[in-house]
């Protein structure tokens, strides 16, 4: 610019200096309707010098109180930031006091001038609605959406946590839903959707899930197993309720079979199926369980099967005796089979092996019961004597 300005200076001088230095300054003629300007080329060069000057002294003082008003609504923008900035910090130590009140009204306060207003408005809203307040907290929800921009998922997240406060379940559950669509893997939308679709019953989507939380380490294994768990009850209770045990059998015909092998899952299978009154069915998922892996639960399950073929629970409870010992617990249940079948000496023998290992106050009871129908009223008299201080003994 400033070259410019001298070449154009030098251009005039030479214009000027050049008829002067000859002689001969030309004559220049403006006519107008009203006016007529008549002078030389040497006076039209000054006056357009002078017309240049005012120009730059135009510009220079406008370019002064602009960049004056600059100046002024900086400071003025500054002094807010700063202040916006003391009452984040100031907030901050209000959130650990847990004073709610106090860290809604410093982050609201000057939030559109924070180093972060969306954040000064999402975590203002939490603080409403711990304290009650969902018309601020939906106020400052909807301030964060519109500074949000093109980054809505923490807006988002926050949404679905506020109606999760809310007990708002199925609102929640829609927006997990459309959450996991852009962020699959986020480990606090992977932990809100556990709570909504939880709350909601939604135990397909929640097994659903558990492998993303798995990946991206939300929650322990421990945490994890009794979600599945607690998904396959949910499920089963679910087919039990529309189709009872046909819908049971069919649900878990669907399963695959490392999941059928899930000792949890075959006891809670076996036991919707004897409140449905399906005991073959019941006694099948026992025995295959058995065959695979002991667990106690199974056996605990054989006494309250009905079923035409008692036998074969017999016979595996023998062979799980000869396998994992003579436990009190194989004894006791099968003289509880004993007992069905009215084989009172067997049962009298097999509960006394239970008794010799660990005293237990019903199978005193069983082996009374035992005693009386083989006719030995004093020694069945015995037992529930002994039974009865046993149970005297271990109540408080």
């Amino acid at each position: 610019m400033v070259k410019v300005l001298i070449l154009f200076l030098l251009l005039i001088a030479g214009v000027v200096l050049g008829p002067m230095l000859a002689g001969h300054q030309g004559y220049v003629l403006i006519q107008t309707d009203n006016w007529n300007i008549e002078t030389s080329v040497t006076g039209l060069a000054v006056i357009l010098i002078l017309a240049l000057i005012v120009i730059l002294l135009v510009e220079w003082l406008l370019r002064r109180l602009l960049r004056t008003g600059v100046r002024t609504r900086g400071w003025f923008m500054g002094r807010k930031r700063h202040r916006a900035r003391k009452q984040t910090s100031a907030a901050l130590m209000k959130m650990v006091e847990g004073d709610h009140r106090q860290v809604e009204k410093l982050l609201s306060r000057n939030a559109d001038h924070a180093e972060q207003p969306v954040a000064n408005y999402l975590l203002a809203a939490e603080a409403a609605q711990q304290r009650g307040d969902e018309i601020r907290a939906n106020q400052h929800l909807e301030r964060a959406t519109e500074l949000a921009g093109n980054d809505p998922l923490p807006v988002e997240i926050t949404r679905v946590r506020l109606q999760l406060a809310r007990n708002e379940d199925h609102a929640a559950r829609h927006g997990v839903d459309r959450l996991l669509e852009v962020a699959p893997r986020h480990p606090e939308v992977l932990r809100l959707a556990e709570q909504a679709y939880v709350r909601t019953g939604a135990w397909g989507p929640l097994l659903d899930i558990l492998p993303a939380m798995e990946k991206s380490q939300v929650a322990d294994e421990a945490h994890r197993l009794a979600l599945q768990q607690e998904a396959w009850l949910g499920l089963m209770n679910q087919a039990m309720a529309d189709q009872g045990s046909a819908g049971l059998k069919q649900w878990w015909h669907n399963q695959s079979r490392k999941t059928r092998q899930e000792t949890t899952l075959q006891v809670e299978m076996a036991n919707h199926l004897i409140v449905c009154d399906d005991h073959e069915t019941a006694q099948q998922i026992v025995l295959d369980g058995l065959k695979h892996r002991y667990d106690e639960r199974l056996v605990l399950l054989m006494p309250r099967l009905k079923t035409g073929d008692p036998e074969k629970l017999e016979k595996v409870l023998r062979q799980q005796i000869k396998q994992q010992g003579a436990t009190p617990l194989l004894h006791s249940t099968l003289g509880q089979l004993l007992m069905k079948h009215g084989e009172w000496e067997q049962a009298s023998d097999v509960f006394r092996e239970a008794l010799k290992q660990r005293p237990d106050a019903f199978d005193y009871a069983w082996l009374a019961d035992t005693l009386d129908r083989q006719h030995k009223p004093e020694e069945a008299a015995e037992m529930r004597r002994e039974g009865l201080l046993l149970t005297l003994k271990n109540t408080p």
